[in-house]
């Protein structure tokens, strides 16, 4: 065991390069420099966040580019007071309730809704108005998936970078409540017989990219995270979370250079040595990749030290769906009915989800739409409305002609969004951006447009998803690692990749309270093991 003054001296010296300023690298570079590590962190554009940035358009109006929102942002928070500050004094998160609207499509137009709140008595209210028997079940559900989470918490917390992982403690004890065999909407169908209730629990799968009908039933675990622990927006967007990091970061020595695009990592004999940057190069003990693993990876890490995820298995992964994005800029107000979050929810939702995932462009979509202002003044200029429009549609894979289809999907989106009372949007468009699967992969260097990574099905996950510990030197932070997608996941695998790297470094392990990140037991090697 090392005690904590050994450690830090021995880590003050040592060099990481961090790729990609992501929530991934941007989380493992503090934990890092508050290891006395001196951590470069280099990123190819001229704003930290990767996806999770805010950008100002002309006219004044602010859109996040990807996620819209924060759950169970006690993760960060923690980040933030190993670093010795308190996430609070940087950013102001405004818990949401109602969390979102859920609006359901049927007989051309809207067959009923649920005000999502974590007000279990009110929450209980919503789902009675359309199907009274559900309601009754609520309180189970939750109890069932706190005991849930409660035993995979541990899981999502260690590494899997050696195969005895699936059978660590953590790992057996959660097994039984983990039910592999059946999907997110099987499971739900034990507490909730209408459809439209099993999707107020289970479209959450979306934001793996993943369908309820063939997500692993672990996640229930998702929609409960948002009932017990709230639906948050960071004022000024999830930008600003980002932009608190990288201050913080920079406060504490770490090198942010925008900017800059890494070429290639760099080896010694079989360890990871630094990256050439900008057509710099940058000597490390150590390199942290942030990026999306398919494209990324591939394009800076040579096949040869990659020996568990060669090129032609990257092919042939399984990847996410994609989405097609609009920002629009309106001139004046949103109707009233119109909240923070809203998700219009395609009558023949099955048919919807299985034409994404076989490849199949939907005409009857589900529907997305974030109203920051109704909560945040500061995303559009007075008198005027900056609105955030999803539709989740097939990657690349499928072949479809975006040059060819883009104007007329964009008509049947604005067409889509007529059902949630938003019928005179066209005229009043002042500021217009629309994202596509091509851009996602040209302009944010997206493998496929997969724009939530590869797939959480059973066979990409835990040991089988690329690994933490990559190589010798070498580590991976971000939604194509363990634990996966999703702000708070993405964050905790910061933990661990840092965790692993700093274990590496040290050739020790290291107790609880030695002044840098816990660590799990020491164990070497990477992605050949």
């Amino acid at each position: 065991m090392l005690h904590a003054g050994d450690g830090l001296r021995r880590l003050s010296g040592r060099r990481v390069v961090v790729v990609g300023a992501g929530p991934g690298g941007l989380a493992a570079a503090l934990l890092l420099a508050r290891a006395g590590i001196h951590v470069t962190l280099v990123e190819k554009d001229d704003q930290v966040g990767g996806r999770t940035k805010t950008v100002e358009a002309p006219g004044g109006y602010r859109f996040d580019i990807g996620p819209t929102f924060f759950l169970y942002p006690q993760i960060l928070a923690d980040i933030f007071e190993s670093c010795g500050e308190r996430l609070e004094d940087h950013v102001k998160l405004e818990r949401l309730d109602p969390q979102y609207h859920l609006a359901f499509e049927g007989g051309g137009g809207i067959a009923g809704e649920i005000r999502a709140t974590g007000d279990v008595a009110r929450l209980k209210a919503e789902i009675a108005r359309i199907a009274p028997a559900d309601a009754e079940n609520v309180e189970a559900f939750f109890a069932e998936n706190r005991t849930k989470l409660r035993h995979f918490k541990p899981v999502l917390e260690q590494a899997f970078h050696r195969f005895r992982s699936m059978a660590s403690p953590a790992m057996l004890a959660a097994l039984p409540y983990l039910h592999p065999g059946r999907s997110v909407d099987r499971d739900l169908k034990r507490h909730f017989a209408d459809p439209r209730v099993r999707l107020a629990f289970s479209f959450q799968t979306k934001y793996l990219g993943m369908s309820p009908f063939r997500c692993p039933s672990l996640f229930t675990i998702l929609s409960f995270l948002e009932y017990e622990h709230g639906v948050y927006h960071p004022v000024g967007g999830c930008g600003a979370v980002s932009e608190a990091m990288a201050g913080l970061a920079r406060r504490m020595g770490v090198d942010i250079r925008l900017g800059t695009r890494v070429e290639r990592v760099l080896f010694e004999g079989k360890r990871a040595a630094g990256v050439v940057a900008g057509g710099e190069t940058l000597r490390a003990d150590a390199v942290m990749i942030n990026g999306d693993f398919a494209k990324a990876v591939p394009e800076l890490v040579p096949e040869t030290r990659r020996p568990r995820w060669r090129d032609a298995k990257v092919a042939k992964a399984r990847l996410s769906c994609s989405t097609f994005m609009m920002y629009l800029g309106i001139e004046g107000a949103m109707p009233a009915s119109l909240g923070h979050h809203t998700i219009l929810l395609a009558e023949d939702y099955a048919r919807n989800i299985r034409e994404i995932t076989e490849g199949t462009l939907p005409m009857a979509p589900s529907v997305y739409v974030q109203h920051a202002g109704f909560t945040d003044g500061g995303m559009a200029p007075p008198g005027h409305t900056a609105l955030y429009v999803l539709v989740p549609v097939p990657n690349l894979r499928a072949g479809i002609d975006w040059a060819a289809i883009r104007d007329s999907y964009r008509t049947l989106v604005l067409e889509r969004l007529k059902l949630l009372g938003l019928g005179d949007l066209e005229d009043r468009i002042r500021y217009e951006r629309i994202v596509d699967p091509t851009q996602w992969r040209d302009d944010f260097s997206v493998h496929e447009g997969a724009t939530f990574n590869l797939a959480h099905d059973l066979m990409q996950m835990l040991w089988f998803r690329p690994h933490n510990r990559f190589g010798p030197g070498l580590y991976l932070v971000g939604g194509g690692t363990h634990p996966g997608s999703g702000l708070p996941v993405i964050y905790e695998g910061a933990r661990i990749s840092a965790r692993l790297l700093i274990e590496e470094l040290l050739g020790a392990r290291v107790p609880a309270g030695a002044g840098i990140p816990d660590t799990a037991p020491l164990a070497t090697g990477g992605e050949a093991t």
